[in-house]
């Protein structure tokens, strides 16, 4: 029984990657700051008080895992923001930082925290934007999201680089503009048929596609 870690798993697209995985009969660690009664009904391990930015609490949550090996890790905690150039107060700069610390390192220090726990030929995916494409901008704004997208994409490559020597495969996902609570509920794709794509993509993830940047329908990415 493949085990599978999520990071951010209490709600949204995490919640639906839970019960995608538990109901095929995958073993679901479910990470998160609080848990919801949506995520306790999976049946999933849930594992609260673990903060992406707190390398305490990530340090706490591998040690109860003992000698757990993680078979897949899906870094999917993330925060938006929404800054605009002519409403750039002191708020705003903050909440940049902010998305700074959950959407980039934050799955930098969760990888790091929990690496003696992930088999060799396991596989990471972290969940991004194509809002972290420089290529892709063509509409401004929403600086924190952006850049801290762009950053968590530089951030996977070099893993998928460091992690290859142990045949760990990374990849970079997009899930697409998902109706979620973050976006006010709006979006093309239900978070269950995003959970669904990104599932099929973790699960032909091989070490001759890692390090890339892609779409939870498949379509490669521009940087």
């Amino acid at each position: 029984m493949p085990t599978v870690l999520i990071t951010g798993a209490n709600r949204g697209i995490g919640l639906s990657l839970a019960r995608r995985y538990t109901a095929r009969g995958d073993r679901v660690i479910a990470a998160c700051r609080q848990s919801s009664p949506e995520l306790d009904a999976t049946g999933a391990q849930v594992e609260a008080g673990v903060d992406v930015t707190d390398g305490k609490a990530l340090a706490a949550l591998a040690d109860r895992l003992g000698d757990t090996r993680i078979d897949v890790l899906v870094c999917n905690a993330g925060i938006l923001g929404r800054e605009a150039l002519d409403a750039l107060d002191d708020d705003a700069f903050e909440r940049m930082r902010r998305q700074f610390e959950v959407n980039a390192i934050g799955p930098l220090r969760t990888v790091h925290a929990l690496q003696e726990r992930l088999g060799d030929g396991a596989k990471v995916g972290i969940v991004t934007s194509r809002m972290g494409s420089v290529a892709d901008n063509t509409s401004g704004g929403r600086y924190g999201y952006r850049a801290s997208k762009a950053a968590v994409n530089a951030i996977g490559k070099s893993l998928a680089v460091d992690l290859e020597k142990r045949g760990i495969a990374v990849v970079l996902l997009h899930p697409g503009y998902v109706a979620t609570e973050m976006v006010g509920g709006t979006g093309d794709i239900q978070p269950d048929d995003a959970a669904a794509q990104l599932v099929q993509r973790l699960d032909e993830l091989t070490l001759d596609r890692t390090g890339t940047f892609v779409h939870a329908n498949g379509q490669p990415l521009p940087w």
